[in-house]
């Protein structure tokens, strides 16, 4: 029996897209024990994971190199035949080449790259040539299996789904409206617009974490709808993820709740502010829709991952949306 481990300790949307790994190696080896490590925070994502054999937890905050090091002797114990890391961060790659396993497998710009046997490049893509972040993830593993795209996806329990069922009674859209970055995050004032020209009787459902509860809160208050309700905070991620499964349409940033109305082919509403689709993050359910601003600025996009704050002052890219451009996409779903 083969045995595998998929490294990806980085943000709740990285291990989203990686999970796309765990289907394909499962098609094409069955009966293989497959692990994934990731950082304590993100294990709810993997729960009851059907290809799954064990979920390694890497408790950065506890003591980030002491748990490194024991991290590394339990991967070595484990005896892997191929270990597979999805990030390019010097940790990871640390305990990619500890590990023992027969073959090492991670991308080029990882400071360890030189323990690799198997070096993959990673690169970002643009507007003339787009490579979505699952085919270079699947890249890794594509000289032992195939070309084929795997799709990533997540597996809420029944549980999950009898819980959030409550909230499907009648016609719902899900707004997840915060992000990490500032300048990724469509702007409150502009989900307040949006929210107040929704048709009064149709539910609405803002979602996010424990810390974006009084974000939610606010645009909640501030938009005045009959039938919005703020679920921030509530439900966990495989319970949040069931409930976007069957909205008529789900509105988000270039964040994680994006990539869980991929794993969910869910209906999704992408805004883009400050980044572009074309960096290979986009959304990848049969029903999608990008929505950004309409004219070409000379300063979008300004950075990868976004900032804290415009570095311009202005905002536009996320200012200058129309409210139409989103109730567009509604009107077509």
């Amino acid at each position: 029996m083969q045995k595998f481990l998929i490294i990806q300790t980085a943000f709740v949307g990285d291990v989203v897209l990686a999970t796309g790994l765990i289907e394909k190696l499962h098609f094409h080896f069955p009966d293989a024990q497959i692990d994934f490590l990731l950082r304590k925070g993100n294990e709810g994502l993997l729960l009851n994971h059907p290809f799954l054999h064990d979920v390694l937890i890497w408790d950065k905050k506890k003591g980030k190199y002491s748990e490194l090091w024991k991290m590394a002797n339990r991967i070595r114990k484990n005896k892997y035949d191929k270990v597979i890391n999805v990030q390019r961060f010097a940790a990871t790659g640390f305990l990619t080449i500890f590990s023992g396993a027969k073959q090492k497998i991670g991308f080029d710009k990882n400071p360890f790259r030189f323990g690799f046997d198997v070096k993959v490049p990673h690169p970002i893509s643009k507007d003339s040539n787009p490579i979505h972040e699952i085919q270079r993830n699947l890249d890794l593993v594509k000289h032992f299996t195939d070309n084929t795209l795997y799709r990533p996806r997540l597996y809420p329990s029944h549980s999950d789904d009898e819980l959030v069922s409550k909230y499907k009674t009648s016609k719902y859209i899900c707004i997840a409206p915060a992000s990490v970055w500032f300048t990724k995050q469509f702007h409150p004032d502009k989900w307040i617009s949006f929210i107040k020209k929704l048709p009064s009787d149709l539910r609405i459902y803002l979602l996010g974490a424990p810390g974006e509860k009084e974000l939610c809160e606010n645009i909640l208050q501030q938009s005045a709808h009959a039938n919005a309700q703020n679920l921030a905070g509530t439900l966990s991620f495989l319970q949040s993820a069931s409930l976007m499964k069957d909205a008529a349409m789900n509105y988000v940033n270039d964040s994680a709740p994006m990539h869980f109305a991929s794993a969910m082919n869910a209906a999704v509403t992408a805004v883009y502010c400050s980044t572009i689709p074309a960096f290979g993050f986009g959304p990848l359910s049969d029903q999608s829709f990008i929505v950004e601003i309409e004219e070409k600025l000379y300063c979008r996009p300004c950075g990868l991952h976004g900032y804290k704050a415009c570095p311009e002052g202005h905002f536009r890219c996320a200012l200058d949306i129309r409210d139409e451009q989103l109730l567009r996409t509604l009107e077509n779903s």
